[in-house]
């Protein structure tokens, strides 16, 4: 697979923080390649480096076959780039904010007419062209947005929490558009820390206190990073419970999820013996992204890393 994406050892600090430490890695065509962490991880900053708008303090970066250092204008002009964040003009409607965005891209008047259609109809706006952006619901606002950002056809498309604040149902919906868009040949990175989208993902890259944990698909994820038999529980007092399961000798970890917990013993042959200490009924369970990212974050604080 041709790879879009390349970075060696990449490097970002802001006086003596260090928000992006040492990333390595490839994202091929078509990929849709989820960059997941929690809040401060150093997903966005890593983002905006390769999208040519922070310049890297070290390492180096090929995005579209251009040097992140030396071509950084023109991998602006080459990519598609939405946020959380993504400014759309309330007081404009839907066609004049595609209208403009176009513009932006510098569209030819020939094709404006025909992407325009092209993106209202992804979006599934159709019949609501000359309403006013302010006017319509977070999801269709986030729909919008992403045909302002894909109007110009680009081949790598960076979506950096783009989900953020739309219901579950217009995730989901949203994740459609996106595996559409890959199967016709676009790549997509993005940014998020819902797990249940890193799930739609080809490859998903887990980053942690600036550092890149592990990159691979979903499901080996789970494979290579759980070492152990993972079981549910349904405690009347869990939450209070917590250490105390911890505490019991083939217990290696217990988390807490919603009103459930995920409890990661030895092996299969200790699910009885839990069921015997806690008078419960463990099931057992695939582990889940949300598990991975535990287990991974847990490795990196006993090797020394900071947070």
């Amino acid at each position: 697979m041709e790879n879009v994406i390349i970075t060696e050892g990449l490097i970002k600090k802001f006086g003596d923080f260090t928000a992006v430490d040492n990333v390595s890695l490839r994202v091929g065509r078509g990929e849709i390649f989820g960059f997941l962490g929690p809040n401060g991880a150093g997903k966005s900053t890593t983002i905006r480096m390769l999208c040519g708008i922070l310049e890297p303090t070290g390492g180096s970066a090929v995005v579209l076959g251009y040097d992140l250092r030396k071509e950084a204008e023109k991998i602006k002009q080459s990519i598609g780039y939405m946020s959380q964040k993504f400014s759309l003009y309330d007081d404009l409607t839907v066609k004049e904010n595609l209208k403009f965005y176009a513009g932006l891209y510098g569209i030819p008047r020939k094709n404006l007419s025909g992407r325009m259609d092209e993106m209202i109809a992804m979006a599934d706006l159709t019949g609501r062209e000359n309403e006013l952006a302010g006017n319509l619901s977070g999801g269709w606002k986030q729909r919008l947005a992403l045909g302002c950002a894909i109007i110009a056809k680009p081949p790598l498309l960076f979506l950096d929490e783009p989900t953020s604040g739309v219901s579950p149902t217009s995730r989901r919906m949203f994740f459609q558009i996106i595996k559409k868009m890959t199967n016709e040949g676009t790549t997509v990175m993005v940014t998020t820390h819902f797990m249940d989208e890193a799930e739609r993902c080809h490859r998903a890259a887990f980053i942690s206190g600036g550092k890149l944990m592990a990159v691979d698909s979903p499901d080996q994820l789970k494979k290579k990073s759980i070492q152990g038999c993972m079981v549910e529980l349904k405690l009347k007092d869990g939450m209070q419970r917590v250490k105390e399961i911890e505490k019991l000798p083939y217990v290696k970890e217990c988390t807490i999820h919603g009103a459930l917990l995920h409890v990661l013993l030895t092996g299969e042959d200790d699910v009885s013996q839990l069921e015997q200490d806690l008078a419960c009924e463990p099931q057992i369970i695939m582990p889940s992204l949300e598990d991975v990212f535990v287990a991974l974050a847990k490795q990196q604080r006993t090797s020394g890393y900071a947070e």
